[in-house]
């Protein structure tokens, strides 16, 4: 199995804190964003190397953050050549460019650059190991119609199959939102060319979790633990004091 951590963006609506600096190299309490994300994945087992997706643009931040940073595991970087938001690749984007470059053949666990969380992650992929070859989401219930208005929401059926996945519904029909974290088993994987080769938005990778649950099933998986999405500036420093204080006390 390997893993995928996107972090090719440019975080516009972060400007201007991530004009010089990539978001996943923020500082949260310490230590950047990228390091809780890698915290982790670096403990589940059979999980035999990690890759960066990282932009042309910020390629030698994050050289520099790897030489410092010991990971336990195989760690890549890996650089998709876009230099601005006019030519970035977006997250399924770049999730293709990683498989074709990479020519990956197994089971893929990607996590979203932008996420800071404390959540365990291998009852998830022993989860969705049980339920390949069909893919699996990590879920976490905000609790607050108002704020799922700016998730991607997702409603589960009895056996938790998704049902339904809206990208920041104004008429949430639950409060599960996708936290960044998915399981895509081998055999899903051409799927992402199949969807991006019908003109899809390469973007969120929302949108190709919707497409591909109307084409066959996917599990959600609702995890419980310290979530935060970092979208602006606002989302950022609250997201820093409550992770301080709930985290790291």
């Amino acid at each position: 199995m390997k893993s995928l951590i996107l972090g090719a963006g440019y975080a516009t609506r972060l400007y201007p804190l991530t004009r010089s600096r990539p978001k996943p190299l923020l500082d949260i309490d310490g230590k950047p964003v990228i390091e809780y994300i890698l915290d982790p994945i670096e403990k589940i087992e059979g999980l035999d190397e990690i890759t960066v997706v990282v932009n042309h643009k910020f390629y030698s931040h994050f050289e520099r953050w790897r030489k410092s940073y010991r990971s336990s595991k195989p760690l890549v970087l890996l650089n998709d050549g876009s230099t601005h938001e006019g030519n970035r690749l977006g997250a399924i984007g770049d999730m293709r460019f990683f498989i074709g470059e990479r020519k990956i053949t197994e089971d893929l666990l990607v996590v979203a650059g932008d996420n800071l969380f404390d959540i365990d992650l291998r009852p998830f992929v022993q989860f969705a190991q049980k339920k390949s070859p069909f893919s699996s989401v990590t879920l976490y219930d905000v609790k607050d119609f108002s704020l799922a208005r700016h998730y991607g929401i997702v409603s589960l059926d009895g056996e938790g199959r998704i049902v339904s996945f809206e990208e920041k519904p104004e008429h949430p029909k639950s409060t599960l939102s996708a936290m960044g974290v998915y399981y895509f088993p081998k055999k899903v994987l051409p799927q992402i060319e199949a969807y991006l080769k019908g003109g899809s938005p390469q973007d969120a990778p929302g949108f190709f979790i919707h497409w591909l649950s109307q084409q066959e099933t996917v599990y959600g998986y609702p995890a419980t633990g310290t979530w935060y999405d970092i979208g602006d500036l606002a989302s950022y420093q609250k997201a820093a004091t409550a992770f301080k204080k709930e985290v790291n006390p």
